[in-house]
């Protein structure tokens, strides 16, 4: 477990953000999938991600660990599972819904499955959109959950997916689609949650070599002549894990800077910046680095995060130390994360003091006096990185289970080895 020290303030700090989660997930795809072989360079190394690299090496790709970057050798699209194959993607819900379209491109049915709150995520719309590429889905225990078998081929067309739960439903069929038989149009008839990180599908696509045409979030085209090739790949620093670090100037006060992140990212979780300078934090942006200062009191402020999923709790950790209420909205996704992620923050906060209420679609923080005490993260790597940014502001908090947090940002701990012993 982990025990924070008392309270903190006038904090002078600089940190590195870690590669993206997202885009390390994305690129190992793309290079499993490209022909030719793939250097990524600065990949995440953390529980997800590996997740991931495992299952394309089960699937028949090579996937070579290097210090400091992952070389992929591809399939051209034609993943060359030699038996019908099991995959364990244990809580990673990325790795999980990413490569369920991917199963039409092997040679024989793929059955994915994972822990047992992954057996409690659903995957439906997902699912349901498959038959009409050609694919065959067949629930193992629950309807509309994993574990499921996946069979059949990738013949293409045009298909319609509800992406209200979860974009990554999307992201799934398109990052297959240049492989598919005749082009892809994928159709969202209501606006998808998360829409941000469907921007970061396609840029890694596109880096890759393939071609989407699209209108808005509503319709995209993927076409089949224009597939992945292999090529050298940086990955960019990570906004959702370091809105951490953000969090602690606006909590603590001071100054935080954060270097490897690219100031023009299509990362949704940017938009953290936007809520905390809007509370009264200052934001300067510099060639690669980031820098949050504040020095007086946090307003509270109404802000829609629909897309920056992952920077909700942050962001209502900042909001229980403002002096006026905070409503954020665009959150009912989150119920379906790896805890449900609204009601488990707020009954968290309500446990150190805190003054919460929640709706289907929102969470309202109020001022509170707040005191130390015990987080039991359950298993939620995000929940566990809040409450340790929060305790610094408050002093005498216990976070049980800390190592949850090499799901998305092993080295979490050891940035605030300064803060925290």
């Amino acid at each position: 477990m982990i025990v924070t020290p008392g309270k903190i303030s006038g904090i002078d700090l600089t940190f590195t953000a870690p590669p993206s989660k997202s885009y390390t997930h994305r690129a190992l795809i793309a290079g499993a999938l490209a022909g030719g072989k793939t250097t990524i360079f600065r990949p995440l190394e953390a529980e997800d991600t590996r997740l991931t690299a495992g299952a394309l090496r089960s699937l028949g790709v090579a996937v070579e660990d290097q210090p400091g970057r992952i070389i992929v050798t591809g399939c051209n699209g034609a993943l060359p599972n030699r038996r019908p194959t099991t995959l364990n993607l244990d809580n990673s819900g990325t790795s999980l819904r990413l490569l369920t379209t991917l199963a039409l491109l092997c040679q024989y049915p793929v059955t994915l499955t994972g822990s047992a709150r992954m057996q409690e995520r659903p995957i439906g719309p997902l699912a349901r959109a498959l038959p009409a590429l050609g694919g065959t889905v067949e629930f193992l225990q629950e309807d509309g959950y994993p574990p499921l078998r996946v069979s059949g081929k990738l013949l293409g067309g045009p298909v319609v997916i509800d992406g209200s739960m979860s974009s990554q439903f999307i992201s799934s069929i398109l990052m297959a689609a240049p492989y598919a038989q005749k082009e892809v149009e994928v159709i969202i008839p209501a606006p998808p949650a998360s829409a941000s990180y469907l921007d970061i599908t396609l840029s890694v696509m596109e880096a890759f070599g393939a071609k989407v045409e699209r209108t808005g979030y509503g319709r995209f085209v993927v076409s089949t002549a224009d597939r992945y090739q292999g090529r050298r790949y940086t990955v960019e620093g990570d906004y959702s894990s370091a809105s951490y670090f953000f969090a602690i100037a606006a909590i603590c006060g001071g100054r935080v800077t954060v270097k490897n992140l690219a100031p023009d990212s299509v990362q949704g979780d940017r938009r953290f910046l936007e809520a905390i300078s809007a509370m009264g934090c200052t934001v300067m942006y510099g060639k690669n680095t980031v820098t949050v200062e504040n020095s007086g009191e946090l307003k509270g402020i109404e802000f829609d995060m629909a897309t920056s999923p992952d920077t909700v709790q942050t962001l209502c950790m900042v909001a229980s130390m403002a002096r006026t209420p905070t409503t954020i909205t665009g959150i009912s996704h989150l119920k379906f994360k790896e805890s449900d992620r609204i009601n488990g923050t707020a009954d968290r906060l309500r446990a150190l003091g805190g003054d919460v209420t929640v709706g289907d679609d929102r969470i309202t923080v109020r001022p509170a006096p707040l005191h130390g005490g015990t987080i039991d993260p359950a298993n939620d790597h995000r929940t566990a990185m809040s409450f340790a940014v929060l305790s610094l502001g408050i002093g005498g908090v216990t976070i049980t289970d800390p190592a949850c947090v090499n799901k998305s940002f092993p080295g979490f701990w050891e940035s605030l080895k300064g803060i925290i012993p």
